[in-house]
């Protein structure tokens, strides 16, 4: 917001706490000369109160009314103005809300009669402190949702402005200061990171959405991540295009300038020196991202062995110039004689399947998303993993664990299994290529083209019949999956501190079917209504090599989608009724009662919407807030009014819909939120508290070797003075005795008495250098310890 854009709008808070004026006539009750119960006070000036007294002072319920037209209606105590009440004022502001002294103290709401603002939240001595909203116009359309310090916007917030944008994240003196997210829907822009004084400053991201038709070849999106001086891209970071080609490296003003990598879509990489947004090297080439371009005449080089030509106008790939794939390595199998007959077949079936494999693809990357800003979709390992097991590969006697491994190409060992990784379609296709190849090629030996083959049975076998028929509850029912998706996050932070050392290559943390159970007992979820069975048969219904007969395999290992999956299947047995009742009693209690809707024009809309269609609480600031209990509303449409019976039969079925969506979720909010979640950050607790107590048991022995050590030495010493016949000083041995008692008693019961023990060695020490004086016929000094050797006094 700008600023001052609230100045000026508020009254005085002097105006709040007006002194009364000397009292003119009385009409009313009195008791023992003094006003009591109810009556009418005139007071000169022209002020007049009328409501409740009590000896003699305005007590209670009442109204008073300023000659200027001001008026407060609400509590007194003692002559002031407390607890609730309303102002009003004569240009029609109004205020209603908590009152302290005659100033607004607490929760109020205040609606200016000059301007079309209006102000829901938190006071404190009459300013705006804590946490409010500040509406700008009649219509809700701009507003402020967040923390305010002393009428400041400070602290973190959500400010939507009038042409819809909206910022999200930290603020600082009324202007965007820290972290915060940056929407421009008028531009389809969308930036993430640090800010500085209202402007783009320091590390971040800024994308940029580019609208396209459905399926359309470029998946990704403009984006700038590294980072910003005062809103230009300066210092390093990376530029990705929305082709899939790649620039990292030095930036200066929004320009590449200095030492850069340049990675075109098909893979060919220039490195070197960038000047003025241009190759130091080629500085007449003009950079087309978008574009494939002849670069026969610049220095690139290629990462991996390209399964085609993709360098120059030559190419002769079968799938042409926008879909590349990458089997080196499994060319590498093949003698060289027979490589190019292997590609070239193998690039006719992909071009056979190819519009079903890019419906597959644009299918499944959407999965749990409600719609896309810029009409594109970027398959996840999530959703790669679901279409997985919806085309039976795991029943090929291979794990998605397994295939992780198989597809890794040196990513780092805690993300081979991570849900977060992204596939362009290329990756897609060649994902397919390789799996087909390790699933079937038995079948095809000393045949030729094998890799064809392979990839011929997988599409007809597994992919074809099979895909696109959700099987999993994840991503069955896409409310349930918008809502379930929010939990996510947390529960990956959880899969990984669980997870395990794979005991053989290559030792990425991994977690097994035992490591699941053993999870759900440690954090107290194994239950009369989930039992040890009951998880067991949650996790082997969808995993053939599960069971044997009787048998059971707890030793199968379980990528993150599986993990969830399981849980929301353990969610949906271990909630009961009576959990659901306690829920539902909680929070009708929380419920605020506090009405807002007559401060807001009724055009705007409630401040507080339900949406019932995600199944979520939507805030003005549209942040979704998860709720114990959402309701759901399905729009039905028709081409023309249906009859009352057909009407109240889709009612019907429409709200048996909204209460068993209303269920599903409730019963996962109680199940991680309050028990999941809660269960594991008591343990992690526990876990601290153990480190702790191991370090301090580990001092303790410390401590105690040193007072054995010191008692040991002081024995020692004793015998060798009384050995010379060496006769202490008498203050000397007056005062080792007790500290020797001290030693005795501190050992008897087990306490640590390491300062009293330094003092006995640095007394000992005074000691035994005094017997050596005496024994050696040296002039004898009575020595004192030193002010640092005095024995603390507890």
């Amino acid at each position: 917001g700008k600023q001052g854009e609230w100045a000026g709008l508020l009254p005085n808070t002097t105006t709040c706490c007006r002194s009364f004026s000397t009292l003119k006539d009385y009409e009313g009750e009195k008791i023992c000369g003094l006003y009591e119960g109810e009556g009418t006070a005139r007071f000169q000036g022209g002020n007049v109160y009328k409501g409740m007294f009590s000896e003699g002072l305005m007590h209670g319920q009442g109204t008073y009314t300023w000659a200027d037209g001001v008026k407060y209606e609400g509590n007194f105590v003692k002559n002031l103005q407390m607890h609730h009440g309303s102002y009003t004022w004569p240009d029609g502001s109004i205020y209603d809300g908590e009152v302290k002294s005659g100033i607004r103290h607490g929760f109020g709401m205040y609606k200016c009669g000059t301007y079309p603002v209006s102000y829901i939240g938190q006071w404190v001595e009459g300013k705006r402190h804590g946490k409010g909203t500040i509406y700008y116009n009649k219509e809700g359309s701009s507003w402020y949702e967040g923390d305010f310090v002393f009428n400041v916007k400070s602290g973190w917030g959500i400010r939507c402005y009038k042409s819809g944008n909206i910022y999200e994240g930290q603020w600082e003196r009324d202007m965007r200061h820290g972290e915060g997210r940056m929407r421009w829907l008028t531009t389809n822009q969308e930036y993430t990171g640090q800010w500085v004084n209202g402007i783009q400053h320091g590390y971040g991201t800024h994308t940029w959405y580019l609208k396209r038709i459905p399926g359309s070849q470029y998946p990704l999106r403009n984006e700038y991540v590294g980072d910003f001086v005062n809103g230009d891209r300066h210092g390093h970071g990376k530029f990705f295009f929305a082709s899939g080609a790649m620039y990292d490296g030095q930036w200066v003003h929004n320009k590449k300038q200095g030492m850069g990598k340049l990675v075109f879509k098909n893979g060919r990489v220039y490195e070197g020196e960038f000047i003025d947004d241009h190759m130091a090297e080629y500085p007449s080439f003009q950079i087309d991202i978008m574009n494939n371009q002849d670069l026969s005449g610049i220095r690139t080089t290629s990462p991996f062995e390209s399964i085609k030509v993709v360098d120059g106008p030559d190419s002769t790939s079968a799938l042409g110039t926008n879909i590349e794939i990458d089997i080196s390595t499994l060319l590498a199998i093949f003698p060289e004689e027979n490589r190019e007959e292997e590609i070239k077949q193998t690039e006719f079936a992909v071009l056979r399947y190819i519009s079903e494999l890019r419906r597959i693809y644009t299918f499944y990357s959407s999965l749990g998303y409600d719609h896309s800003l810029d009409n594109t979709f970027l398959m996840t390992k999530l959703q790669f993993w679901r279409f997985l097991k919806d085309c039976r590969f795991h029943h090929c006697n291979l794990t998605l664990a397994d295939m992780d491994r198989i597809l890794n190409d040196k990513t780092l060992l805690e993300e081979i299994h991570s849900p977060y990784e992204t596939l362009l379609l290329r990756m897609f296709l060649t994902y397919l290529i390789y799996l087909s190849f390790h699933i079937y090629h038995k079948e095809f030996d000393n045949t030729s083209p094998r890799l064809f083959k392979c990839f011929c049975k997988l599409m007809v076998k597994n992919i074809c019949p099979n895909a696109c028929q959700i099987k999993g509850i994840l991503f069955s029912d896409r409310q349930q999956t918008v809502y379930a998706i929010n939990y996510i996050d947390k529960c990956w932070e959880i899969f990984r501190a669980f997870c395990r050392p794979n005991p053989v290559a290559p030792y990425e943390p991994t977690m097994k079917m035992r490591h699941f159970l053993w999870m759900l007992k440690d954090l107290r979820l194994v239950s009369k209504q989930l039992t040890a069975t009951k998880i067991v048969n949650i996790l082997a219904k969808d995993s053939p090599c599960v069971r044997d007969g009787e048998d059971t395999n707890l030793e199968h290992e379980l990528v993150f989608l599986e993990f969830f999956e399981a849980l929301l299947d353990c969610a949906l047995l271990y909630v009961t009724d009576e959990m659901l009742k306690q829920q539902a009693e909680e929070s009708s209690r929380s419920t605020s009662s506090f009405r807002t809707d007559e401060f807001i024009d009724p055009a705007a809309g409630p401040p507080l919407a339900q949406d019932l269609s995600s199944g979520q609480v939507s805030s003005p600031s549209g942040v979704s807030l998860a709720v114990p209990c959402p309701t759901t509303k399905t729009p039905f449409y028709f081409p023309s009014p249906p009859p009352r019976r057909l009407a109240d039969n889709l009612e019907s079925a429409k709200n048996e819909q909204k209460d068993k969506l209303g269920l599903w979720m409730s019963q996962i909010y109680i199940f991680f939120v309050n028990k999941f979640f809660a269960g594991y950050k008591h343990l992690e607790v526990v876990k601290e508290t153990i480190i702790d107590n191991r370090i301090r048991h580990a001092e303790f022995l410390v401590l105690k070797k040193i007072q054995e050590a010191e008692e040991e030495r002081c024995a020692h010493l004793t015998l060798l003075t009384e050995g010379a016949g060496v006769q202490l000083p008498g203050h000397v041995a007056s005062m080792t005795k007790p500290l020797l008692a001290n030693q005795s008693s501190a050992r008897k019961h087990r306490l640590p008495s390491h300062r009293s023990g330094t003092y006995l060695s640095t007394c000992t020490l005074t000691c035994f250098r005094t017997a050596r004086l005496a024994g050696a016929g040296t002039e004898q000094r009575e020595l004192t310890p030193s002010r640092g050797c005095k024995p603390p006094t507890f």
